[in-house]
């Protein structure tokens, strides 16, 4: 079968549950990536079986909650797509089936490292991932991120970075505040542009879905409802870290990457991503994720070239 039917009895209750103008359908044919098409007392659903078993659910405990004579608003539409669907990326991993669904692509991970990594995202509120050039740290992250907005558990997506050749000190660079910037996030932005599909950054910026700043933009802001991605942390400041970490809102989750053996800093001034991995280790709420060389997934070359700077790093502490 290519489609769900519902039927329901009552029309008045069926015109308060698709809403004004069909809204609360349109809302779920959103959040659960469906077509659904209203013929009189009758409700047909079409999309992937998983899909429509979703949207059949939601549509009957909201049909459920009018015939008690409670009332339903956009709100409890939203909240019916939250429900149903935020737990299921969860469900992949205890089914063993490991991946992360985007509207583009499923992304299964290639190591146990980047496993338990993935893991962690779904599970903590806050997470560092931490491990060399290569391991998958921030595109996870940011697959993670899209996975969740798709699934309506956050609603925005805010990807940052320190601009640390410029001494977060942007007024001397040429051009307008973005074009100043840019060149810093564009690996932020590739990562957006792999991962979701029919939709340009722009347009996605434009509606508030997604930001793409600088870390000096984030002082004085409280993040709630967002998916936060700090990328490049090992070149932040002891205060700046602390800064970040305490914008974390509501209903928001927090990932902080980095690799401590590639910092840009000044010499003298301590990595803010090293003294949080001290200042939190015994903080459980907190999940930290060590990424190695046998993690790297890019070109082999790459992985050999980690494992030998690597190898020369511990010489040298000898």
């Amino acid at each position: 079968m290519t489609e769900t039917v519902l039927e329901f009895e009552n029309n008045r209750h069926l015109i308060d549950l698709c809403g004004v103008c069909d809204k609360h359908l349109s809302m779920l044919e959103e959040g659960f990536d469906v077509s659904i098409v209203r013929q009189g007392n009758i409700i047909v659903i079409h999309g992937d079986p998983p899909a429509r078993s979703r949207t059949a659910d939601a549509l009957s405990s909201l049909y459920a909650r009018i015939e008690g004579g409670q009332p339903i608003e956009a709100g409890d539409v939203d909240a019916s797509v939250r429900l149903s669907v935020g737990h299921d990326q969860l469900a992949l991993f205890d089914d063993e089936r490991l991946e992360i669904r985007t509207r583009k692509k499923k992304i299964k991970p290639r190591t146990a490292g980047q496993r338990d990594y993935i893991r962690a995202l779904f599970e903590k509120e806050l997470v560092f991932g931490v491990g060399p050039a290569g391991s998958g740290k921030t595109f996870l992250a940011v697959a993670v991120g899209v996975a969740m907005m798709l699934e309506k558990r956050v609603d925005k997506l805010i990807l940052s970075r320190p601009a640390v050749e410029a001494g977060e000190r942007l007024g001397f660079l040429p051009g307008t505040e973005k074009e100043k910037v840019d060149p810093y996030l564009r690996p932020l932005y590739d990562a957006i542009h792999e991962l979701w599909a029919g939709v340009k950054v722009e347009k996605l910026i434009e509606d508030g879905r997604l930001e793409v700043a600088p870390l000096a933009f984030m002082r004085g802001r409280t993040l709630s409802n967002a998916f936060i991605v700090l990328d490049e942390a090992q070149n932040t400041t002891e205060m700046q870290m602390k800064m970040f970490l305490t914008r974390l809102g509501e209903n928001s989750r927090m990932v902080v990457t980095g690799d401590p053996t590639q910092i840009d800093l000044p010499r003298g001034v301590r990595s803010g991503l090293r003294d949080a991995l001290g200042v939190l280790r015994n903080v459980p709420e907190v999940g930290v994720c060590r990424l190695t060389e046998s993690d790297v997934v890019r070109h082999p070359l790459v992985g050999r070239i980690v494992s030998a700077y690597a190898a020369k790093d511990r010489s040298r502490e000898a």
